[in-house]
């Protein structure tokens, strides 16, 4: 197994127990907590897939994905208490995610003969859509849309990996700084509370 494809089962399992907790958060049954945890792991990586005209997506095709978002579900609502001490971990696992997913779907985009810009919107869209469908349905305001550096960090390390694959760098040395660089904005982002400055219109 490479390693990309052992973070990738990662995120996915982090992001499964994220969507848990939020759909616990808003009081949903089980099969809620269950669908909220599914799009909140494979939804990026599905919408990605289907844009791309890869199809069946990602996830049908490997049944590795289905059973670890079961196992990131059933973990959370049996050991619920145990998961909410453990934030601090389940942040750091989400940064990866995130961080590994937007490499994945920009070097899918890119093998498929898809232009620059749009092959770095693939691999923002596959860490962060999942998100957004998760909030959504949970009736919150998606996370990339305010304050915490989310979406950001991801174009920021997408075209960290353009510009060190343009430079000839090895590729396993491009994916490992890609990801190192969008977890060390996060984090730093995070610790610092650096955020972007809110849009508001004076009348």
């Amino acid at each position: 197994m490479n390693l990309l494809l052992l973070f990738d089962y990662i995120g996915t399992f982090v992001f499964a127990i994220s969507g848990t907790l939020t759909a616990a958060n808003k009081r949903l049954d089980f099969f809620g907590a269950t669908m909220i945890g599914f799009v909140t792991a494979v939804g990026g990586g599905s919408l990605r897939d289907m844009m791309l005209g890869d199809t069946p997506v990602a996830w049908m095709r490997d049944l590795n994905y289905f059973w670890l978002i079961i196992a990131g579900v059933l973990v959370t609502i049996a050991f619920g208490k145990v998961v909410m001490t453990l934030k601090k971990t389940l942040f750091l696992f989400d940064t990866i995610g995130i961080a590994v997913f937007t490499i994945i779907g920009l070097k899918k985009a890119l093998m498929m003969g898809i232009n620059i810009p749009l092959a770095v919107m693939m691999g923002l869209a596959s860490a962060v859509v999942g998100g957004v469908i998760r909030d959504t349905l949970c009736n919150e305001l998606p996370l990339i849309f305010h304050r915490e550096i989310y979406a950001t960090a991801c174009i920021a390390g997408a075209l960290v990996y353009l510009l060190l694959n343009f430079l000839g760098m090895n590729e396993h040395a491009c994916e490992i700084a890609t990801v190192g660089s969008i977890i060390t904005i996060r984090l730093i982002a995070v610790r610092f509370d650096i955020a972007l400055p809110k849009i508001e219109l004076k009348e």
